[in-house]
């Protein structure tokens, strides 16, 4: 086998990526690792890692996250639906859930639901992005092969420990494949003869068919027909048979020492904006999908979706469909300090002035321990300062403070840390007024951000 199929014990060690140290422990933090997060918000993103050094506020979760992945790796199954308005946090805490997943040996898929690109009803593409963004605690996207890879290494591993010879090493290793893919064979065949037949073209050192099969295994379409009659299979993956690829993806993951897969349907309320029959179809599929998740058809699934308030409450979402409504229900009427984290729907507050302020100073602590210069960073970027700044940005977003952290972050490190870094004279409170452009602000942020329609005709500003 490929030197590749030899990263199965990678994925057992839990250390950090970068080498740095565990969060928590107050030792310094990798200088890459810092550099990643830095960037990231410097660009206005959410960081793709590292997101336990930002994460504040969370801890409330952390038992029941921990308690439903520990689910899920013993052979469980979780859904969970987080909802909150936006930038209140929910791809952050996604990634962060996902960033402690992967510490557990999860794999772990982030997909954005779209009309065009991955429509919901389609659940073929959702498939597919899935497997086109499937990353683990070793390999970035896509996974899928080094994945596959690494479950064929293991099962020559069992083979040899059953005795097997050296020269009979490829028949044990089909008979395995065909018992471990046993109950998915039942509902999809073609997942496990694909595989079978990418073990083929590997060993007769047939890359560019192998690729190809590999590709098919991941759902892509057009692969060529030379490919799919070398391996056996046929047509294009489809609506239904995209469970049952699921399926034998959990299991190949399991087997290959993983602990399961994360998968996380990010935006799910872009389905009030499609055509209303897609819109049915897409929550007739979401319904589906849930159900199969609570009949335990997919072991070691954690399955993630988000969306705003609007989303799961109002009568173009989750509300059209009573069947769905009824299996996200949960109750929101007491004090938000009340939540339930083991809910089925749990809510996530969004950002106040303070808790703003508090993640500025994660951030601006975070940049010092990186600087030549870090008692002027703190000085000059200091607690009141940047609560100065939290409110400014809010109130250039409609006095939304809720939508701003993006705008905050962005603004924080690439026009003030930054320059307090670099320019030993450089002071904020003077050199320094925040400009917002409407071209650096997202669709959302410019909706906030537009002036408040006249209340009546007394309001308006007519120049004669």
């Amino acid at each position: 086998m490929p030197a590749a199929g030899r990263t199965t014990g990678w994925e057992t060690v839990r250390v950090n990526a970068f080498g740095s140290s565990t969060p928590g422990t107050g030792s310094p933090v990798g200088a890459v690792r810092r550099r990643a997060v830095v960037d990231a918000l410097r660009r206005g993103a959410v960081p793709e890692s590292g997101l336990d050094l930002l994460a504040t506020g969370l801890d409330r979760f952390e038992r029941a996250v921990d308690e439903e992945l520990d689910t899920v790796a013993a052979g469980g199954s979780v859904f969970k639906a987080v909802r909150g308005e936006y930038g209140s946090g929910k791809t952050f805490f996604t990634r962060w859930l996902g960033e402690r997943a992967k510490r557990r040996t999860f794999a772990v898929a982030e997909v954005q639901v779209s009309e065009t690109e991955t429509p919901l009803h389609k659940l073929e593409t959702v498939y597919r992005r899935l497997t086109e963004r499937l990353t683990t605690a070793s390999f970035p996207p896509s996974a899928l092969r080094p994945v596959a890879d690494a479950w064929f290494y293991a099962l020559e591993e069992d083979a040899l420990a059953d005795g097997t010879d050296e020269s009979e090493l490829s028949q044990a290793v089909d008979r395995l494949l065909t018992a471990r893919l046993a109950e998915v064979s039942r509902h999809a065949p073609a997942f496990a003869t694909a595989l079978r037949g990418y073990k083929q073209s590997l060993d007769a050192g047939d890359e560019a068919t192998a690729a190809a099969v590999m590709a098919w295994l991941g759902g892509q379409p057009h692969v060529a027909a030379a490919a799919r009659r070398s391996a056996g299979v046929r047509g294009d993956l489809d609506h239904f048979g995209a469970f049952g690829f699921l399926q034998g993806l959990l299991t190949v993951l399991r087997d290959a020492g993983h602990a399961g897969l994360v998968l996380v349907l990010d935006e799910v309320e872009t389905l009030q904006r499609v055509r209303s029959d897609a819109r049915d179809k897409a929550l007739n599929a979401l319904r589906q999908l849930i159900d199969e998740v609570h009949s335990g058809r997919f072991p070691g699934l954690y399955l993630i979706i988000t969306g705003t308030p609007a989303f799961y409450d109002g009568q173009q979402g989750v509300q059209r469909l009573a069947p769905l409504a009824q299996r996200l229900a949960t109750d929101f009427t007491t004090d938000p300090r009340f939540d339930n984290p083991r809910a089925v729907q749990i809510r996530l507050p969004g950002f106040t002035e303070q808790s703003l302020t508090s993640l500025g100073a994660t951030i601006r602590d975070l940049y010092a321990e990186g600087s030549p210069a870090p008692d002027r960073i703190k000085q000059l970027a200091d607690d009141a300062y940047l609560t100065d700044l939290a409110r400014a940005v809010g109130g250039a977003l409609g006095g939304k403070v809720g939508v701003a952290p993006r705008l905050y972050l962005k603004k924080l490190v690439g026009d003030v840390l930054d320059r307090i870094d670099q320019f030993d004279d450089f002071d904020p409170r003077t050199h320094y007024k925040l400009t917002v452009a409407s071209t650096e602000l997202t669709a959302t942020e410019r909706n906030f951000a537009a002036p408040a329609p006249a209340a009546s005709a007394d309001d308006l500003d007519i120049d004669l």
